[in-house]
């Protein structure tokens, strides 16, 4: 590829929230990327504490696809709150 691909931050918050939207992502064929920070900073060693949060990126070029499907999912997961 020629060009850069640029991601984007489409979600942040609790695991299993954020895995329930990577699955609705996947089901039009989008492939998110899931970042767990404070399983990083286990992993590695760092004293940082991220709450467990995680966030959600994809491609900057899917955004206007998955848009719908974004909003959709954190209108009904607010919801519930």
């Amino acid at each position: 590829m020629s060009e850069k691909e640029e991601t984007i931050r489409v979600y942040t918050g609790p695991i299993l929230v954020a895995e329930a939207l990577v699955g609705r992502l996947e089901e039009i064929n989008i492939v998110p990327i899931l970042r767990d920070d404070q399983k990083n900073a286990i992993m590695y060693g760092s004293g940082s504490n991220y709450s467990g949060q995680v966030r959600v990126f994809i491609r900057e070029d899917e955004l206007e696809a998955a848009q719908p499907i974004i909003d959709a999912f954190i209108e009904e997961t607010s919801e519930e709150e």
